[in-house]
């Protein structure tokens, strides 16, 4: 079997009320990357410099040798530009997370107890900021050991929230496992918390951001001025505001970073947009710790039996008679390749659908002459499946008179003969009469052309019957 690791489907299209306190239309929170003394750096015991995220667009990395300017811009962070922000979020009595390289806070215990005294949330940015995505899982595990036992000496509390950033296909995982995060950020997969499921725990996801953050000052197609960044983050804040008062809350996260946006001729773009928001009613500034707890109350996590984790026989005993005495339909599913966005109705359907559609006329006859005749003898002796039964009662066709039988029945007899397969119709969608009506009509038909019908009507059965047993 083949089962695809990526969720693609997410909430869909019915996503989960945030119910955000006093009725909040908008979750804003701002992160601050700090991140300056845990750069690539030979002083660090790094192969190479830095050469990322900064204003030098387009630099590389000089194995062996220290990059004087790239250090020195990333010093303005510490020196200057953290200042600045600290200033501009007290000032405006706006929380913040911070996202702290283990490495930098302890390379800057002043800046540490700035960000405690204005209460900030210290969340980890990991042990250094540098790429994982070659590491081994026993080497990344380690550094998140460490980062977190750093941490903890550093600002005197264990980090509650994570975020590598620059991370490997093993980092959420690794740290889930670890067991102790309230929440981990390092995806960009939605504009709401979720869980995933993670070795038998429940983990919260709270997603970042990497459009409306300053780090696009830095890169290429990015912002040129303040004036772009606060356009949109304006357009941002404004599509999710109105999402919210039209009765979907969201969540907008801002990245931040003290080299960055704390130069002069950026922070004024922030402070506008800051205070644009501050005007607006209905908005919760949190920080992500805020918007783990409250979304761990207020939407904990949801089990079900999920088809794409089942097992072989407990799959095919779970959605072998979706489609009628076809088993085959649901073990030929099961080997396609099932993933997250198959566990609700819709999904599964369409994987079985697949194999039905992909059969010889043949295969789907059978499944077509499996099917009971309406109202029939089967029904009349109790012989039908317990979805049929279900189904034809919906539709009252368990109450028929004397003559609305025997009219189902002389159709019954002529539509097989006809045909060669009994007559298929999703009850469900339809009246009595209106069953009846469908029948008369199709009946006069070429066999091809209600073959074709039949098969529709076969797949229609089968997602009601699913829409019955999945989300």
């Amino acid at each position: 079997m083949r089962r695809y690791q990526r969720d693609m489907l997410g909430y869909g299209a019915t996503p989960p009320k945030a119910k955000w306190p006093n009725q909040a239309q908008i979750a804003l929170q701002f992160v601050i990357n700090y991140e300056e003394g845990g750069e690539n750096c030979i002083l660090h015991g790094d192969e190479a410099s830095e050469a990322f995220l900064s204003e030098i667009v387009g630099a590389a990395a000089w194995p062996g040798q220290r990059h004087w300017n790239m250090e020195s811009i990333y010093e303005y962070g510490a020196r200057a530009g953290f200042w600045r922000l600290h200033r501009l979020f007290t000032e405006l009595e706006i929380p913040a997370t911070v996202y702290g390289v283990a490495t930098a806070l302890a390379r800057s215990p002043v800046q540490v107890r700035a960000m405690q005294e204005a209460g900030w949330e210290v969340a980890s940015h990991g042990l250094k900021w540098v790429e994982y995505k070659d590491m081994s899982p026993e080497d990344e595990r380690a550094d998140i050991q460490e980062a977190i036992a750093l941490h903890t000496e550093v600002t005197g509390e264990r980090p509650y929230g994570w975020y590598t950033g620059r991370c490997s296909e093993n980092t959420v995982s690794l740290v889930a496992v670890e067991g102790g995060f309230d929440y981990i950020s390092d995806t960009y997969a939605d504009d709401l918390p979720y869980w995933m499921h993670v070795d038998g725990r429940d983990q919260l996801i709270i997603p970042y951001t990497l459009d409306a953050n300053d780090m696009r000052f830095a890169t290429p197609q990015g912002f040129n001025s303040g004036d772009q960044y606060y356009t949109y983050l304006k357009d941002s804040f404004d599509t999710l505001y109105a999402e919210g008062v039209a009765g979907t809350p969201k969540m907008m996260s801002i990245g931040l970073h003290c080299r960055l946006i704390g130069r002069p001729g950026r922070v004024m773009a922030l402070r506008r947009f800051m205070e644009y928001a501050r005007s607006k009613v209905g908005v919760w500034f949190a920080t992500r710790r805020e918007i783990a707890r409250h979304w761990a109350t207020t939407n904990p996590p949801v089990h079900f039996e999920r088809p794409s984790q089942m097992s072989r026989e407990r799959f095919v005993e779970a959605y072998g008679s979706i489609f009628e005495h076809s088993a085959w339909i649901a073990e030929g599913a099961f080997e396609s390749e099932l993933g997250a966005a198959h566990d609700c109705a819709i999904g599964l359907h369409n994987a079985m659908a697949r194999v039905f559609r992909r059969a010889t006329d043949e295969q789907r006859l059978g499944v077509l002459r499996a099917h009971p005749d309406l109202a029939g003898k089967l029904a009349a002796a109790n012989r039908l499946t317990e979805e049929s039964t279900s189904e034809q009662a919906s539709a009252n066709l368990d109450a028929l008179t004397d003559q609305e039988r025997a009219t189902f029945q002389d159709l019954n007899a002529r539509y097989v003969k006809k045909h060669g397969f009994p007559f298929i119709i999703a009850v469900r969608d339809y009246t009595k009469s209106g069953i009846l009506s469908a029948f008369q009509k199709r009946i006069d038909h070429e066999t091809d052309v209600e073959f074709i019908e039949a098969c529709k009507q076969v797949e229609r059965i089968a997602e009601l019957r699913l829409i019955n047993i999945l989300p």
